[in-house]
């Protein structure tokens, strides 16, 4: 047992949620057990619900860049409160917490070359003084002993926020929003956020990674956007 392991039973600290012991980890069991796994038949391009669990209509009729997303979790109550206070209040301590349910998540399937965060334009790292999703990818390249790239790729562009956007807009607002420095030739890229909604963001630095010659490209994200209803 190491030294975290043995301060961890002496002095636990609180679950983000409820508040009691969480002993191991941000989250308490019981909590844990109760967040929104996202385990229903889905898409397993882009990991929207498809009750058949084969390629979704979007995905046959326009394929994005990359191969496979696995989300953790659905984009509801409790993490359309957690992921905000982490984005925008810079509540750290939520991050290794999103890293630890991605990590339940992708920790028996195939392992990628190397790991690269959603990267965020410098301005937005100088207004935050993070990228919540390189936080998010520490705390799972941890759990899993997978290397984390921080440097091959950059946001160039200062785009505008996604959010409201229609479908082809999205697209528009993104092109040429990447670069991708570093070799990446013949290698399989899991690349980490912390949601996805459309994909576009997902879609356009994977499509900059595959221009550079990367193999293959994995989304993990911490939690997947539903439609209404689901």
């Amino acid at each position: 047992m190491n030294i975290r392991s043995i301060f961890n039973q002496l002095v636990p600290r609180n679950c983000l949620l409820c508040g009691g012991a969480a002993h191991t980890g941000q989250i308490c069991l019981a909590c844990l057990d109760d967040l929104p796994w996202h385990t229903q038949a889905q898409c397993p391009q882009c990991a929207t619900p498809v009750a058949s669990g084969q390629t979704c209509g979007a995905c046959l009729k326009h394929p994005p860049a990359f191969d496979r997303t696995f989300a953790a979790l659905a984009y509801a109550f409790p993490l359309d409160r957690l992921i905000p206070r982490l984005k925008y209040h810079g509540q750290l301590a939520i991050a290794p917490a999103l890293g630890e349910c991605l990590a339940r998540m992708v920790e028996t399937v195939p392992a990628p070359d190397r790991m690269i965060a959603m990267p965020l334009h410098a301005k937005r790292i100088r207004e935050r003084g993070f990228n919540h999703a390189t936080e998010i990818a520490r705390a799972l390249a941890l759990r899993l002993g997978l290397p984390l790239d921080t440097t091959s790729c950059q946001r160039i562009r200062d785009t505008p926020p996604q959010m409201g956007l229609k479908h082809i807009a999205r697209r528009r607002n993104l092109r040429g929003a990447f670069t991708c420095s570093g070799d990446v030739r013949g290698q399989h890229i899991a690349l980490v956020d912390d949601v996805m909604t459309t994909g576009t963001s997902l879609d356009e630095l994977a499509a900059t990674l595959k221009r550079a010659g990367a193999r293959e490209i994995t989304c993990w994200v911490a939690a997947r956007t539903l439609p209404p209803g689901d």
